[in-house]
């Protein structure tokens, strides 16, 4: 069986690499008042993909708005969250110069198969709630 995880050492490049594109991230999105991106996926095949309403979830987390962010995109959220306490996590292993846990493919694919699973049920009328909507 394949381990989940592997342990390495991280490298100052990947972790200033991850802190510049989130301070980005985040400043670009900060001083967005509206946004007005189309998902291709809804527009062509009219399907709710997994990361509809992701944009205006980020929006609204940076605005402290917890509740409309986890409105827009559930998954997503949690998503986003777990990513943000990896990012901390990395800096941290970084600056103590110990091992970090990186994941494996097999992770990676257990991830894509959850966001395949979430796409098919966002699209359900039995799974309404999924759909992004605004309070």
């Amino acid at each position: 069986m394949l381990p989940l995880i592997i342990k390495k050492k991280p490298s100052w490049k990947w972790g200033f690499f991850l802190l510049s594109l989130f301070v980005i991230c985040f400043l670009w999105l900060l001083f967005l008042k509206h946004i007005h991106f189309q998902c291709p996926i809804l527009t062509l095949f009219h399907i709710y993909c997994p990361g509809c309403g992701g944009t205006r979830m980020v929006h609204s987390l940076i605005h402290f708005d917890f509740y409309q962010a986890f409105r827009y995109n559930p998954l997503l959220f949690f998503g986003v969250m777990l990513g943000g306490c990896y990012l901390l996590y990395f800096l941290f292993c970084l600056l103590k110069k110990k091992d970090v846990v990186i994941p494996s493919i097999p992770l990676w694919i257990l991830v894509i198969l959850l966001l395949l699973l979430y796409m098919v049920l966002r699209n359900m009328d039995s799974f309404v709630y999924l759909i992004p909507t605004e309070v």
